[in-house]
């Protein structure tokens, strides 16, 4: 534990996630009040680990996965033991193995007199600054050099902060916490702030066959990487009825049904062989859209696969099919966003409202899925009118568009993309909104604006 233990540098070391609540402690960690901010508003600038309060949305775009690690968490309350329990089903946690334990740093200092301390210690401790180094002093002498300490307090002080740092110590917290708040934390400590960033991914999903989701997923990585000047990689995950390459006029005869089929092989440059390019910043990992060949594979297969995608580039968008197995559950629970595009319809409604309630408990810390209304006032059919079906599913859509067979059969069979040939229709603006929403990043500023745009001469 770094200065405390030894002058030994604090070595990262990996290993195994699960939740592990001790049963005679669950009792004490049913109390699930909504968490404060970190810090109050009036800290210094000088410690930014404390004192910067982001939200739960910047903190979930910033943390990283962590590697297989074992954490061991010594809880003074039951609140801040829920909040860890919370943390630890998140998707970022996957890898690693959490026990949660209360008692707080006395009952730390009492486990490990007689066993190894684990890669990562969270304890939490109320006491006063003196009381609080004496015992961190106690449990030096039964840590290990290589465990990483992190200490949960009530004492928003700079100076102690500052202190803990300089004995050792890897991170200190300010409680009342966010399960966001300590993935972000361990992620810091875990992952190589100098490593390039993963990207993005956004999943687009129907909620029954023929919503329109393909189509709108490739829209909207269109729009990304259109609008947003950033390369984007859309991923048809449909095998044998993939339309991506119809969409994008485009022909492939290698793509990701080649990479699934032998994972181990894939690498930077035979990922770049794969993909297809599109626009200076759109490549397209297409399907084959073949019937002979059969492929079954497991969800390791396909997260391996997307990990390395992400690591090419800032945004990957993947095309999820109508099949409910259990890699594209996987896939779902593990993006940063969910979109689900639906029909007007009760089918449409009621998967909706399944798909949403599933995917929320799956990711208790992310954002819930964002729906898409599409193919809105077909003539002559009964629907389901928009504020009936937010109601129903407890979610506004981010998106409505109307029916329009004309424009977007026109897109499809040209192999353009609706922004193309639609000019300024609110369907155009609509898609541009939903791909900057679910990127995390702002609009470009519009280079009309100023002199020339007030005065009607800026381009079109």
């Amino acid at each position: 534990m770094g200065k405390l233990a030894s002058q030994e540098t604090p070595t990262e070391v990996d290993v195994d996630v699960d939740i592990d609540i001790e049963d005679e402690e669950q009792e004490s960690l049913e109390n699930e009040d909504a968490y404060a901010s970190l810090l109050p508003e009036t800290v210094e600038e000088e410690a930014p680990q404390i004192a910067e309060i982001d939200s739960d949305q910047n903190l979930s775009m910033e943390a990283r996965p962590v590697p297989r690690i074992a954490i061991h968490a010594f809880c003074a309350s039951p609140e801040t033991g829920v909040v860890i329990q919370r943390a630890a089903s998140d998707r970022r946690l996957a890898k690693a193995h959490v026990t949660v334990h209360m008692g707080g740093l006395p009952a730390a200092i009492t486990q490990y007199k007689n066993s190894t301390t684990p890669n990562l210690v969270v304890v939490e401790d109320h006491s006063h600054h003196e009381e609080l180094f004496a015992n961190l002093l106690k449990f030096a002498e039964v840590c290990d050099p290589s465990t990483k300490v992190m200490v949960i307090g009530k004492t928003n002080d700079v100076g102690l902060y500052r202190e803990l740092i300089k004995q050792g110590v890897s991170e200190y917290l300010v409680s009342p916490l966010t399960p966001l708040q300590i993935i972000a934390s361990v992620s810091s400590i875990y992952v190589d702030p100098a490593a390039p960033p993963i990207g993005r991914s956004v999943a687009f999903v129907g909620a029954k066959g023929g919503s329109g989701s393909s189509t709108i997923a490739h829209h909207v990585g269109w729009c990304m990487a259109d609008g947003l000047e950033e390369d984007v990689t859309v991923i048809d995950l449909d095998i044998p009825f993939g339309t991506a390459g119809l969409d994008f006029n485009q022909d492939a005869t290698q793509g990701i049904a080649d990479a699934l089929t032998s994972p181990e092989r894939l690498d930077d440059v035979l990922l770049d062989r794969l993909l297809v390019k599109c626009s200076d910043h759109l490549s397209l990992f297409a399907s084959p859209s073949v019937l002979d060949r059969d492929i079954e594979l497991d969800s390791q297969t396909y997260e391996s696969v997307l990990e390395i995608v992400r690591q090419m580039v800032p945004t990957v968008v993947l095309d999820v099919p109508h099949v409910w197995a259990p890699w594209t559950k996987h896939v779902l629970f593990t993006s940063d966003e969910v979109v689900i595009t639906a029909t007007p319809d009760l089918a449409s409604l009621r998967n909706v409202k399944n798909i949403i309630d599933l995917v929320k408990a799956a990711r208790p810390n992310d954002s819930p899925p964002r729906i898409v209304l599409n193919q809105v006032g077909v003539p002559k059919r009964p629907e389901i009118p928009e504020k009936d079906f937010a109601e129903a599913t407890g979610i506004d859509p981010s998106l409505v568009i109307p029916f329009d067979a004309q424009l977007f059969g026109t897109a499809a069979n040209n192999g353009q993309m609706v922004t193309e040939i639609a000019g300024n229709s609110k369907i155009k603006e609509g898609l541009k909104k939903l791909a900057y929403d679910v990127s995390g990043r702002e609009p470009p500023e519009d280079k009309n604006k100023g002199l020339l745009g007030m005065l009607g001469i800026g381009s079109s």
